[in-house]
């Protein structure tokens, strides 16, 4: 897939996030500094759960927002090197913040269509 296409189905993503407010999200975090062997055990790993209100994009910062109650959730745009569409209602970001740390988002949507 060439750049122009992976950056336009993220774009696809945000545009059409909208359909999911109100609905409960799930966001799996993982901080991992091994990609190529992803050892569950050598991973951090969080759970949060909220109902999604709002979502934008800071273009300050180039950061994609999800909101929920006491919840507020930042992925940078710049620093995506994969994303995923996992199944239905279930994605996957990753991010590169150095040579050898990565952040996995996994995202959940309880979407009733």
């Amino acid at each position: 897939m060439n750049t122009e296409d992976f950056r336009q189905e993220i774009v696809t993503f945000f545009e059409q996030i909208d359909k999911y407010y109100g609905s409960k999200t799930e966001i799996t975090e993982g901080l991992c500094t091994d990609m190529e062997t992803l050892d569950a055990n050598l991973t951090t790993w969080n759970l949060s759960e909220f109902e999604l209100i709002r979502s934008a994009y800071r273009k300050n910062g180039q950061k994609l927002m999800m909101e929920g109650s006491n919840m507020y959730y930042e992925i940078s745009a710049d620093r995506i090197i994969s994303f995923q569409q996992l199944g239905r209602h279930k994605f996957e970001f990753i991010e590169q913040y150095s040579f050898d740390v990565f952040r996995i988002t996994k995202i959940r949507f309880h979407y009733k269509y």
